[in-house]
């Protein structure tokens, strides 16, 4: 069974992932560009018994545009986000993509908020665009 480990940018949290992940996703709403400063945030869900995080985070609660609560766990030593969990979801953990740098990932299979995104990206025409 494949494992992929994600880590922030000073390597002091690391989150293990067994198995593959639940779904691949990209957000296009504005929360997500501005958490990443990018043009849209990658996640990869995973099963959260398929989880093991290893350091130190700090934690910060975000109410989405759609009414729905996430705690974010970023490093407190360089600041990267690298995990969350939805509140009222105990079964999943969603993982900033960006995190597993180097490690292979499936292609996402959905494209959130799009409406808010740059006219400028282009996605597969196959994607689930929920």
């Amino acid at each position: 069974m494949i494992t992929r480990t994600a880590r922030c940018s000073c390597g002091q949290l690391v989150v293990s992932c067994t198995g593959e992940p639940v779904r691949v996703s990209i957000c296009h709403c504005h929360a997500c560009q501005r958490r990443t400063g990018s043009a849209f945030g990658a996640q990869a869900r995973f099963l959260a018994s398929n989880v093991v995080i290893a350091g130190t985070a700090t934690e910060y609660m975000r109410t989405s545009e759609s009414g729905s609560r996430a705690m974010f766990s970023f490093c407190p030593i360089c600041a990267s986000i690298v995990y969350w969990n939805f509140e009222g979801d105990t079964e999943q953990t969603a993982i900033a993509l960006g995190a597993f740098a180097g490690e292979p990932f499936p292609a996402p299979q959905i494209s959130m908020y799009g409406e808010q995104g740059h006219a400028w990206v282009r996605l597969p025409d196959d994607l689930d665009h929920g």
